[in-house]
């Protein structure tokens, strides 16, 4: 039976030996639980796959605990991505990176134009930053069966995913079921942007808080720097 553990010492440093060994553990986030594993370990991040009956073409996320552990990763974030990430990281936003030449996750989705991109979240939650400070960051998705409901609770999660994973961590129950906002860099989208998945963080939020960064762009080079 798979254990369930309080986040604590104690079971951040077992979920943190579990994935160096290459296992699957559940863990809490500001939105919904996920199901989480060593980003560079290709036969962990397989079995998310098995154990969520999840298509292989659907790419996993990569937690992360700051903006800081992009470029350790291989990962940057194209403009205007990296303005909005300024603005809702931490938090409800996943932004779609590109992974450079060096990017050893393996993780990262395959593109038409041969380029490869990964999205990325850093949850706005101190337990769900506790874990991965502990862990380093973790290629997630959500602790479900494909085609459920994403788990609220330790509980749910469990009772979706059973003994098909190495340990769950509870770190109590989230604001609602409802998973993070998606979104891409898309030069031909409008404000160049488009909201691949809309979640907790509504489309227009995205899109008026692009319009303001602009605004105040705008009103910058109007004054001049000395102004």
């Amino acid at each position: 039976m798979a254990t369930v553990l309080q986040v604590g010492e104690g079971s951040l440093r077992r979920a943190a030996r579990i994935v160096r060994e290459g296992g699957v553990i559940v863990v809490p986030t500001d939105t919904v639980y996920g199901i989480a594993c060593d980003p560079f370990n290709e036969s962990a991040a397989e079995r998310i796959y098995e154990v969520k009956r999840r298509e292989r073409s659907k790419a996993l996320q990569v937690l992360m605990s700051s903006l800081g552990d992009l470029r350790a990763l291989g990962l940057e974030l194209p403009p205007p991505l990296d303005v909005l990430s300024a603005g809702f990281l931490p938090g409800p936003f996943s932004p779609i990176a590109v992974a450079g030449a060096d990017c050893a996750l393996v993780t990262p989705k395959r593109e038409a134009d041969g380029s490869r991109t990964q999205a990325i979240r850093i949850p706005d939650s101190d337990v769900a930053l506790r874990v991965l400070r502990a862990t380093g960051p973790l290629a997630a998705s959500s602790a479900n069966r494909s085609g459920e409901r994403s788990a609220q609770s330790v509980e749910e999660a469990q009772a979706s995913l059973g003994d098909d994973v190495d340990l769950y961590l509870d770190g109590g129950p989230t604001a609602s079921h409802v998973a993070s906002t998606v979104v891409a860099a898309d030069s031909d989208g409008a404000d160049g942007v488009v909201v691949l998945r809309e979640g907790v963080i509504p489309a227009v939020e995205i899109r008026e808080a692009l319009r303001r960064a602009a605004g105040s762009r705008t009103a910058h080079a109007t004054r001049g720097p000395d102004a």
